[in-house]
């Protein structure tokens, strides 16, 4: 696949910005453009670095696409990741508008806090568990929508991961014994899907040494106080109808949202 230019790229990154502010976020892929994973990881730095100097702030980042199912459907060989912007961080209770989101989908998922700057030279899973502040259950918000060809890896990832925004639940702080817990997504009182025997620290930090290495090949260095989404187990579900938004975990606590 042919590698875009410099211009193509800086027009593909204010283009897929301006389109996700109007709330339609991906409508240059309609076009049906054919871009790689490596451009559309580079146009994913540029709308950070555009947004950036707008004046929003950087707080941490997300890994997405830990299962295998999901990296196969997507055409990758290993997770994805993106950024996450304090100005869509939300508590839990918060009231939210449908109208906000294009087909919004939800995923239960761990958060993780650091407690002082990670450095990639020094980084094996003992080196990051020892470097983890808090963990907390929380709900992550999408724009679950394609408009090219499958597989969407590229879409999604120009599309930063298609994340659209965190529900955060009560911080756990560490540091506590390894623990098992269950972790559930329930739409309106009903359970949507269950994950049992998740296992801290290892189902929950699988992949940070892999975020930690990726991010500082762009020169990103993951900051005491980052806040690390450590990747779902499943593929955002649309809520549709739905209004009332909940994850639960028997070990971490409880967080909810409703979607008007």
């Amino acid at each position: 696949m042919t590698q875009l230019s410099q211009k193509e790229l800086d027009i593909f990154a204010n283009k897929i910005l301006d389109d996700y502010d109007s709330k339609n976020p991906g409508i240059i892929f309609k076009e049906k453009i054919k871009i790689s994973n490596e451009d559309a990881l580079t146009i994913q730095s540029k709308v950070a670095k555009l947004r950036e100097k707008r004046g929003e702030e950087i707080i941490g980042y997300k890994i997405g696409c830990v299962a295998l199912e999901t990296q196969k459907k997507m055409g990758f060989i290993q997770p994805a990741s993106g950024y996450l912007w304090k100005s869509e961080l939300y508590n839990s209770g918060v009231s939210l508008k449908k109208k906000d989101y294009t087909n919004p989908a939800m995923e239960a998922e761990f958060g993780v806090t650091l407690n002082r700057d990670l450095k990639p030279e020094l980084t094996t899973f003992d080196y990051i568990l020892e470097s983890i502040e808090t963990i907390l259950p929380l709900i992550e918000i999408h724009n679950l929508i394609f408009y090219g060809d499958q597989p969407h890896g590229a879409e999604l990832l120009a599309n930063n991961a298609i994340h659209a925004g965190i529900i955060l639940g009560s911080k756990t702080k560490l540091p506590i014994k390894n623990f098992e817990t269950d972790l559930k997504l329930v739409y309106d009182n009903q359970v949507i899907d269950t994950w049992n025997n998740k296992k801290w620290p290892f189902d929950m930090l699988s992949e940070l040494e892999w975020l930690v290495k990726e991010q500082s090949k762009k020169n990103n260095f993951l900051k005491k106080g980052d806040l690390i989404l450590t990747g779902a187990y499943g593929f955002p579900i649309p809520i549709n109808d739905k209004k009332l938004i909940e994850v639960t975990s028997s070990a971490c606590g409880d967080v909810k949202a409703t979607f008007n």
